[in-house]
């Protein structure tokens, strides 16, 4: 079953590492790469608001007649597609997400691109998608970056984020499909401090076992008008309940973990499980796990904590902090909850610690991971260093066109 490898996945401990891979649906390899270079934008001064200017080019690679076809870096343009494409009609596209950093040596670092690329790989599995060798995918990413390594910011708190994606263009199962990937200069995700969440058990993002481990259009769509209804009670993301109980999965499109002192006073840190394919398994949520059992200075639970759970610790005063992670925000503190436990009655909003202001987890964990990122703290199993230069002796190593 794929949910059940998705964590060892995001590990990086099952990736395959072959050059190329043929998993009845055809095969690509990194070395037939072509790169045209277009002439480039004007790189902008300022950030642009997260994910609207792409930078000059992207990868792009079509799969027909069952194999993939040459891949290539190219100008940026608008997509071509037919109105008959399936992934116009039942939305077979699956996403990922990764960030490219210059760090505090000069050097441009990707973070845990072989997770991402695996991910994106059980995904593609999932949604009936043409199957690729992550490593190899992850090579021609590395050249991307490197082609328009201008556009990474300079700053602190800045990054390259790298969007692949892929969706299928057949009018039955997946025989055709495109795969690309962009790229956008982004600074913070969220500009306005700690989250205020929006708890309505009226809503669910998935069911059990259904498709939610997965980075696929479907689940997205769906949150848009109930995101909407979570800023009409002031929130800025939905905090996702389950079933009867109310089982607290996600907030957003984030990770949740809630630190907190349990009944016999004990520090411990709560995140949702991957099992059963509620949550989506975060690369941010995986490295904050890691970290968190290394340091051993408090408990790390992996269950589903329920609102009733939640409420009781509040009103005790045993909650130390909850917050969010993912690739976009890296870690978010919550302050507020929103909770509409009843359709005929208004919602209660109650206070959560965030200690904003002191020593706190989020902060410390932040800046675990931002140090890996911006090459402050060395974790190289977790980075990938992209060299700006791959020539040799003035030859370059793979095909390269100017127009």
């Amino acid at each position: 079953m794929i949910t059940g490898r998705i964590i060892s996945l995001i590990s990086g401990r099952n990736i395959r590492r072959s050059s190329t891979v043929v998993g009845g649906t055809g095969k690509f390899d990194a070395k037939k790469l072509e790169i045209h270079r277009s002439v480039s934008k004007n790189v902008p001064k300022e950030i642009p608001p997260f994910g609207t200017v792409a930078t000059d080019h992207m990868l792009e690679i079509d799969f027909k007649g069952g194999e993939w076809q040459t891949p290539m870096i190219r100008a940026v343009e608008d997509l071509k597609i037919h109105p008959l494409a399936k992934v116009l009609h039942y939305c077979p596209v699956i996403i990922e997400g990764l960030k490219a950093f210059r760090g505090i040596d000069g050097q441009i670092r990707i973070f845990r691109g072989d997770a991402s690329m695996s991910r994106m790989l059980a995904s593609a599995k999932r949604a009936a998608l043409p199957e690729f060798c992550p490593t190899q995918l992850e090579e021609m990413i590395v050249d991307l970056v490197r082609v328009d390594k201008e556009w990474i910011p300079l700053n602190e708190g800045t990054a390259l984020y790298i969007r692949p994606l892929m969706a299928g263009l057949g009018v039955t199962r997946s025989k055709e499909a495109k795969l690309v990937v962009v790229c956008s200069p982004v600074g913070s995700y969220l500009t306005s401090g700690a989250l205020k969440l929006y708890a309505n058990p009226a809503h669910s993002r998935v069911a059990p076992d259904s498709a939610g481990a997965f980075k696929m259009g479907c689940n997205y769509a769906p949150t848009i008008a109930l995101t909407d209804e979570a800023a009409a009670h002031g929130c800025a993301q939905s905090l996702w309940l389950w079933g009867e109980k109310q089982l607290i999965t996600e907030a957003g499109t984030s990770n949740l973990f809630l630190f907190w002192k349990d009944k016999l006073g004990e520090l411990e840190l709560i995140t949702p499980p991957t099992q059963g394919g509620l949550i989506l398994p975060g690369i941010t949520r995986d490295s904050i796990l890691t970290l968190a059992r290394e340091w051993a200075e408090f408990k790390v639970t992996e269950r589903f904590p329920t609102m009733s759970e939640l409420m009781e610790a509040a009103k005790e005063g045993r909650i130390l902090e909850v917050f969010c992670s993912g690739t976009a925000s890296v870690v978010m503190p919550c302050d507020r909850i929103v909770y509409k436990q009843k359709p005929y009655e208004d919602p209660v909003e109650m206070s959560v610690p965030c200690q904003a202001d002191g020593e706190s987890l989020y902060k410390k964990l932040h800046e675990a991971i931002t140090g890996i990122q911006y090459g402050k703290i060395d974790r190289p199993e977790w980075t990938r260093i992209v060299k700006e230069s791959t020539s040799s002796k003035g030859k370059l190593s793979k095909s390269e066109f100017f127009l």
